[in-house]
């Protein structure tokens, strides 16, 4: 159980991401010691803005952040850095102290078996899987054995091996944890409290359980609100009809009529802010390319990655309109890999038919441009200057007026998720290759995602470590790795 002593606390915090974009506004909320806390909220919302002021990266613009005296703290970012890829395991482990630690390998070595991984410690980051570079992203911050962790969207990229084995690491440990993570399952096996970033409000609201609990408590209080709110608009109702009434009368009924006026702005005044939910995506569907017919592509043979070494399979995967394959295997088997030379037409034993557009959702966003505004970015797969069309699709997305001319670096993952989709849906392809595509987004999101994968009239591919969100998509054909 949590000890009563605060180890952290945001008195009155408030933080804005340039003139338009507050985050946070007077937010109040504190962790006790050995609490493990689960932090919650919308795409885009200010999570991992919050982590940062946290650990002092950033500086609140009023309000003030008091942490435990020598409290050490250490976070695991969602992604690996682009400029970290070209270094080796030992360098990036290197890089996680201030000061050089002599003799580290036997620390390196000692943290990778917690997090369930082996590796060269001379083998560049950039030569390891998603899911083992989310392995090393998380062993970064347990060597330095902090006493705040900081786990930002850990599950993305792991299989179901990886995720069980993080939960059990995390039920047994024994100092604070924060979490972020769209994943209620996950997040309910250890933790014991919710921070939930209101979108709306720019607060952060705490509360005691785990997130279906929160759920349920949200729930009711709305409806709570909501019947509150009625009588008094009854109430409300009541006293200008009775005022419009009591006003025709003339003399001292003017008085009367006036004071149920007043009376009316009284309860106008207390009505309560219903407390809105987080936004949803629209329902959406991935149109086909059309005028393409037959096969779209077939893959007669691929490569797969067994103990460090690369080995040839063969295989018989033609796949026509409307067809869809689940491409299954562990982290590190080499499954992004074959996709990536798939979607690049790179793959020696695969065929994509002339003409066919592939649409290819990488789980990095690396196709993205990065320097490129959201904007740009969706007009790019456009093949005609459709304004209208343009920005109906965005706002389907949650891409609204405030973040459209945005650079692409500067949004969140769960953002750029969202102009993949987006960009996907404007392509209209005729092959549809998607890697990890629930990572970073909302939980909200993915009923409805699954929903516009799973009636793609077009071919698919499609690798994802979440049997949950799987399930709810039609697949025709599964290839083990």
């Amino acid at each position: 159980m949590a000890g009563n002593e605060s180890i952290l606390k945001f008195n009155n915090v408030s933080f804005n991401h340039g003139p338009n974009r507050p985050i946070l506004s007077e937010a109040n909320f504190s962790v006790r010691r050995g609490a493990k806390v689960a932090l919650m909220g919308q795409n885009g919302a200010g999570k991992s803005t919050i982590f940062k002021l946290i650990t002092g990266e950033l500086v609140p613009e009023e309000g003030s952040i008091n942490r435990a005296s020598r409290l050490s703290m250490a976070t695991a970012e969602q992604v690996m850095r682009r400029d970290h890829l070209d270094w080796t395991v030992r360098d990036f482990f290197q890089n996680c102290f201030k000061e050089t630690v002599y003799d580290i390998d036997p620390k390196i070595e000692a943290v990778l078996e917690v997090v369930n991984l082996q590796a060269d410690f001379n083998r560049q980051l950039k030569d390891f899987s998603g899911g083992q570079q989310a392995r090393l992203l998380l062993a970064s911050a347990l060597i330095q054995e902090p006493d705040l962790l900081l786990l930002d969207e850990p599950t993305n990229n792991l299989d179901q091996a990886g995720i069980e084995h993080l939960t059990q690491m995390l039920v047994a440990y024994k100092k604070n944890c924060i979490v972020i993570s769209h994943d209620a399952d996950f997040l309910n096996a250890f933790t014991e409290g919710v921070l939930y970033l209101d979108v709306f409000t720019k607060t952060v609201e705490q509360y005691v359980g785990n997130y279906f609990d929160v759920v349920r408590e949200i729930s009711v209080r709305v409806e709570k609100e909501k019947r509150k709110n009625a009588q008094m608009d009854k109430k409300i109702q009541e006293n200008k009809d009775k005022a419009n009434f009591f006003a025709n009368k003339g003399g001292r009924m003017r008085l009367l009529a006036k004071r149920m006026r007043e009376e009316a702005e009284d309860l106008e005044e207390n009505k309560v802010d219903v407390r809105r939910e987080d936004a949803t995506i629209r329902s959406f569907k991935i149109p086909f390319q059309e005028g393409v017919v037959g096969e779209l592509i077939n893959i007669s043979a691929y490569q797969i990655m067994d103990q460090g070494k690369v080995k040839s399979k063969t295989a018989k995967i033609s796949l026509k309109k409307n067809q869809h394959l689940l491409l299954a295997g562990p982290n590190g088997i080499g499954k992004s890999t074959l996709l990536e030379q798939l979607a690049g037409g790179q793959s020696k034993g695969a065929k994509i038919a002339p003409g066919v557009k592939v649409g290819y959702y990488r789980q990095d966003f690396s196709n993205l441009d990065f320097d490129s505004t959201v904007y740009n970015s969706l007009l790019s797969v456009l093949l005609d200057h459709d304004e209208e069309r343009l920005r109906a699709v965005a706002a389907n997305f949650l891409i609204t007026k405030d973040f459209i001319h945005s650079r692409i670096g500067d949004l969140s993952e769960g953002q750029k998720g969202l102009v993949a989709f987006a960009q996907l849906v404007l392509l209209k392809p005729g092959l549809l290759i998607l890697d990890e595509p629930t990572n970073h987004i909302n939980f909200r999101h993915l009923p409805i995602i699954a929903k516009a994968l799973s009636e793609y009239a077009g071919a698919m591919i499609l690798v994802s470590h979440v049997p949950e969100f799987v399930s709810q998509i039609r697949i025709d054909e599964v290839l083990e790795l």
